[in-house]
């Protein structure tokens, strides 16, 4: 027992002396710029000036694509093991049950992908619905006849 924390110990000995020998010879050899330079205080992104602020929103659509996106890239990271030991499953006999598992596990997949597709998610723009005027000036007619009585 002793033994097994000691190896812990010194592995997490060795990355924090890793860590801080790194950071020291990093501040030894990088150069020394002064900051009186007014073109070293500028801001610099990826070569180009920048034209606005940097504290902007962005549209929430790519973090929801982001997070689809991982999910279902999980998901087959999942199945590709099962499709490897597939065969050795069919030889045992296991193989009908593991192949209704997987068919229910896409399946459930495929129900998701459904519901984000018809919810819209996977739409860069995204409509939204508009009340026909119509509608909008008769309510209007409504509360003007109603102010007039």
């Amino acid at each position: 027992m002793l033994f097994n924390l000691a190896n812990i110990l010194v592995f997490l000995g060795l990355a924090l002396g890793f860590l801080i020998m790194t950071l020291t010879i990093g501040k030894i050899l990088r150069p020394n710029t002064p900051q009186e330079n007014p073109d070293k205080l500028k801001i610099y992104e990826c070569g180009e000036l920048p034209i606005t602020q940097a504290w902007f929103n962005f549209n929430p659509r790519f973090y929801i694509i982001a997070i689809i996106f991982l999910i279902f890239d999980v998901e087959v990271a999942f199945t590709y093991p099962v499709a490897v030991v597939f065969r050795r499953w069919v030889a045992t006999g296991g193989g009908g049950i593991a192949f209704i598992e997987l068919f229910i596990f896409l399946a459930v997949l495929v129900l998701g992908l459904a519901y984000v597709w018809k919810k819209g998610d996977l739409e860069w723009i995204r409509r939204i619905p508009v009340e026909a005027p119509e509608a909008s000036s008769q309510s209007a007619l409504s509360s003007e006849q109603r102010k007039a009585a």
